[in-house]
C-alpha cells in the first residue's frame, strides 16, 4: 500500500504494509535519525513530532500517521545551522554515544514549544520516558534549560520600537518606561490611534 506523509515540510508517498510502524517507514526511506531501541515505546529513541506532538514512532502504526505532518531530527536543523536545541546539546556536551540524542532533542523541542520557560524539575519530568545509558542526565537537563534561554533571547521585538513581544524585557531605548518617541510601551499613539 502507499502512505502519504508530509515529512520535514515535503509531501512524500511511501510504500508500506499495514503492519509497519511509522519508524519502519521512516528508517526504510532514509530518515535514520529516529533510532530503533525497544520497539515497545519504553526508551524514547524513536521520538519524532507528528502534527507538532512528540510521538514514539516505533509504536505508532504508519496508517495512523497517514496525511500527518511528521518532523524528524533531520528536519530540525542543518549541520552548519543547528536549531537552538541542537546547538545547546553540543555546547553543553550533553551527549556521549549519541544514540538517544535525536529522541532527546525532539522531545526537548516539544517541551519548549509547549513550555518555553520550564523548571529543572519540569525538564526532568518531560524527559523521564527518554532513556540514556551513557550520562547521568545532568548535562542533558542543563542543555534543555540553556536552549530555553537561547530561544527566549531569539524572540522578536517589534521593529518600530514598540512594546516587546511575549512579555520580554523592554528594549534598551525603552528602559525607564517610555520609548524613544516619549510614549509609554504599549500605549503609543504616534501613528494616529491608541493601541
Amino acid at each position: 500500500m502507499q502512505i502519504e506523509l508530509d515529512v520535514n515540510g515535503e509531501t512524500e508517498t511511501f510504500e508500506a504494509s499495514k503492519s509497519d510502524s511509522l519508524l519502519d517507514v521512516l528508517r526504510a526511506n532514509g530518515y535514520t535519525g529516529a533510532k530503533r531501541g525497544c520497539d515497545t515505546g519504553a526508551c524514547g529513541f524513536c521520538t519524532v513530532h507528528v502534527d507538532g506532538e512528540a510521538t514514539l514512532s516505533c509504536v505508532t502504526p504508519v496508517t495512523k500517521a497517514e496525511g500527518a505532518s511528521v518532523q524528524t531530527i533531520e528536519g530540525l536543523g542543518e549541520q552548519d545551522d543547528l536549531h537552538p536545541v541542537q546547538q545547546a546539546f553540543v555546547d553543553n556536551t550533553a551527549l556521549q554515544c549519541g544514540f538517544c540524542i535525536p529522541g532527546m532533542i525532539m522531545r526537548s523541542k516539544a517541551l519548549l514549544d509547549e513550555n518555553p520557560d520550564p523548571t529543572e524539575r519540569e525538564v526532568r519530568e518531560a524527559l523521564s520516558d527518554n532513556l540514556c545509558r551513557c550520562t547521568g542526565y545532568k548535562k542533558i537537563v542543563e542543555a534543555v534549560l540553556d536552549a530555553a534561554d537561547r530561544l527566549d533571547e531569539s524572540r522578536a521585538v517589534a521593529t518600530d520600537g514598540g512594546p516587546p513581544i511575549d512579555g520580554d524585557a523592554p528594549p534598551d531605548g525603552a528602559a525607564g518606561g517610555t520609548l524613544d518617541s516619549g510614549c509609554p510601551p504599549g500605549r503609543c499613539d504616534c501613528s494616529g490611534g491608541e493601541t
